[in-house]
């Protein structure tokens, strides 16, 4: 069982854990992350780790409320147990010997981004840091990503912080102002549909682009094969392989594809955990 020391309520639908866990925090790196399962019964879901002390041997988790399970993860507080904490995993984000690098978080992807940009600028590179968010309400972290990085842009979806646009115009705004020569290396981490945009505009200035991808997940060991992904020509594993990747390679439409496969399912889950007729939801 593992104990959550610390909640922390960005908005109504992005809640911070700390866990107790320092068998993972003594040994995680930038890019891991950990697959919970809150009780027996329950599903088994992977969050990027956002942050680690290994000092006080625990891990930071930010998530968005979205299904069912996320729901019933956002309702336990500081105190409560969760069942199965398991990491790290995955292959850590590779520190690549580059002078300059962007380092893009859209929306809960800020939370993934932040250890990466720190890693990389603990190994003194220059780091371009591009935070946004749908609007202010859903904006975090903007403290602690300018202390990642040497240079923070920050910008909103509807313009209710500092400025109104998308990341990727930020981005683009970047790359012409600095030049695409000194620009050797964006991370980008978001949702699909943000890393398949940034992907596309940097692939057209010839930019290596990583991404973190969140694939559908069952055991995290490269087992069952669910999170499965094209790279180039070659199948590859989420789990085992990832969650990093060159995002110029990906299959995109397939990884969309895929990712929806199960969207009924969870539908008519969250629908029976939030119903209150008594038919037995909620569970």
């Amino acid at each position: 069982m593992f104990k959550i020391l610390e909640k922390q309520v960005f908005s109504p639908i992005i809640k911070l854990f700390v866990i107790d866990a320092p068998k993972v925090a003594k040994s995680c790196q930038a890019g891991q992350f950990i697959i919970l399962r809150i009780h027996e019964e329950g599903e088994r879901i992977p969050l990027t780790i956002a942050d680690f002390d290994r000092e006080k041997g625990t891990i930071t988790i930010v998530f968005q409320e979205v299904g069912k399970t996320t729901k019933q993860l956002g309702a336990m507080e500081a105190g409560d147990y969760i069942k199965d904490f398991v990491g790290p995993l995955g292959e850590p984000t590779h520190i690549e010997d580059v002078d300059t690098v962007v380092c893009v978080g859209g929306g809960v992807g800020v939370a993934p981004v932040h250890p990466i940009a720190r890693a990389f600028k603990e190994a003194g590179k220059h780091v371009i840091g591009i935070m946004g968010a749908r609007n202010q309400e859903l904006m975090f972290w903007e403290d602690k990503m300018r202390a990642a990085c040497s240079e923070l842009l920050v910008t909103t979806d509807d313009g209710s912080y500092v400025r109104k646009g998308f990341v990727t115009d930020v981005l683009k705004e970047v790359i012409e102002s600095k030049g695409k020569d000194n620009i050797p290396l964006v991370v980008a981490i978001g949702p699909q549909p943000m890393m398949r945009a940034v992907c596309n505009m940097t692939k057209d200035y010839g930019i290596k682009t990583i991404v973190s991808l969140n694939a559908l997940m069952v055991d995290g060991t490269g087992m069952c094969g669910c999170c499965r992904v094209s790279v180039g020509d070659e199948t590859k594993f989420v789990c085992v392989d990832g969650p990093d990747f060159d995002g110029h390679q990906v299959n995109w439409a397939e990884l969309s594809l895929r990712s929806a496969y199960f969207k009924a399912e969870e539908q008519k889950a969250l629908e029976r955990h939030e119903c209150k007729c008594g038919c037995g939801g909620g569970k």
